[in-house]
């Protein structure tokens, strides 16, 4: 399939879009672009092509599940993760660089597509391994989205992978949660167990406050 090319004006501020209309994200408002701070790096660049697919994977993953299951996680988290790629893709508009997004379930990155596969086979089996792949694409998220910020140097894109790293706290507590009401316990797969005990013990945060 030929990538589907997106092309906007570049944009002076993110857009907002709060979400603390869902169970899942407590008002994930997007935070500003800092117009003064417009030099990148190859590593920003490369993180920032790689997180839109990442976010992507969570969508469309979710959006997937979301039409066999009626679990409101899935209906409500694939909304948020669409904010997520728009404040990526803001950024992307933002310094000129160029991008594609494929259609749904379509990747470019081949480790997330072999992610994405995994990950639907696994979710169709039934609904208590559909949130535990959901708990699991917000536990990668998390490590993947620290690993970059260690090496950002770019604070409008440290500031929104925050925003991305918060909301994704906040939906990992929303899966653990559906998975803990169902008496199963989510085993941590790239998080150590401290940090995602200490995540799962604090309350939902306030994402771009």
């Amino acid at each position: 399939m030929k990538h589907l090319k997106k092309t906007r004006k570049a944009m002076v501020v993110l857009s907002l879009l709060s979400l603390s209309v869902f169970t899942s994200c407590s008002n994930d408002d997007t935070p500003s672009v800092d117009q003064e701070n417009i030099s990148l790096t190859k590593k920003d660049n490369d993180a920032l092509q790689f997180m839109l697919e990442e976010e992507k994977l969570a969508r469309d993953t979710y959006d997937y599940l979301d039409g066999l299951y009626n679990i409101n996680q899935f209906s409500n988290i694939k909304r948020s993760e669409q904010s997520h790629m728009d404040a990526v893709i803001n950024l992307l508009e933002q310094f000129d660089i160029p991008y594609s997004v494929l259609p749904d379930g379509k990747f470019i990155n081949n480790d997330i597509q072999k992610l994405y596969d995994q990950f639907v086979l696994k979710g169709k089996i039934d609904n208590i391994n559909a949130l535990e792949v959901g708990a699991t694409i917000e536990d990668l998220d998390i490590v993947d989205l620290e690993k970059y910020m260690a090496d950002l140097s770019n604070s409008s894109i440290i500031s929104v992978f925050e925003f991305l790293q918060c909301g994704s706290r906040n939906h990992l507590r929303s899966f653990t949660s559906a998975l803990k009401a169902s008496g199963i316990s989510y085993t941590p797969q790239f998080l150590t167990a401290d940090e995602y005990t200490l995540i799962i013990n604090d309350t939902n945060e306030q994402c771009g406050r």
